[in-house]
This record gives structure tokens, sequence and C-alpha cells, in this order.
């Protein structure tokens, strides 16, 4: 499926919990409604705590994977 809107990639790498979160949160609240964050971050706890800020806060996780020690998330945001 084609996606009209743009792409953001935010690379967290080295930071460790609440960091990635907190980061990804700041950089979504300057987007726009339906934009798409790509996070990158190493943090292993960032498994549980990207998917559950996002269900918390409304926006919607398109993507979770790994791809070696990384984590990749692809959020929407509300």
């Amino acid at each position: 499926m084609p996606e009209d809107h743009s792409e953001i990639t935010l690379d967290l790498s080295g930071l460790l919990c609440p960091l990635p979160v907190l980061r990804a949160r700041k950089r979504l609240q300057s987007m726009a409604p339906g934009h798409v964050l790509k996070v990158i971050a190493t943090d292993p706890m960032s498994a549980i705590d990207m998917p559950h800020f996002c269900s918390e806060q409304g926006h919607t996780l398109l993507e979770q994977a790994s791809e070696g020690e990384a984590l990749i998330f692809r959020i929407r945001r509300k």
C-alpha cells in the first residue's frame, strides 16, 4: 500500500530507557497527524516501552522489527 505521508527517521542508537521513548515523543509532537516516524533503538527495553507508549498516546505502531542489535519501529502519529 503506497503511503501518502513522508517518513522521518530518528536514530536513537546507544540511548537507554527512558530516553528513546522521550525523544520519540518529542519528535512526534512536532510532526503532522498521519506522518510516520521510523525509530531505530538499541536499548532492549524499547521492545516493551515503544509499543506501550504508542498504545497510551494513541499513535499507531505500524511495524516492530529487529536488524541485528537494532530495534526498528514505524509509528504513525495520531
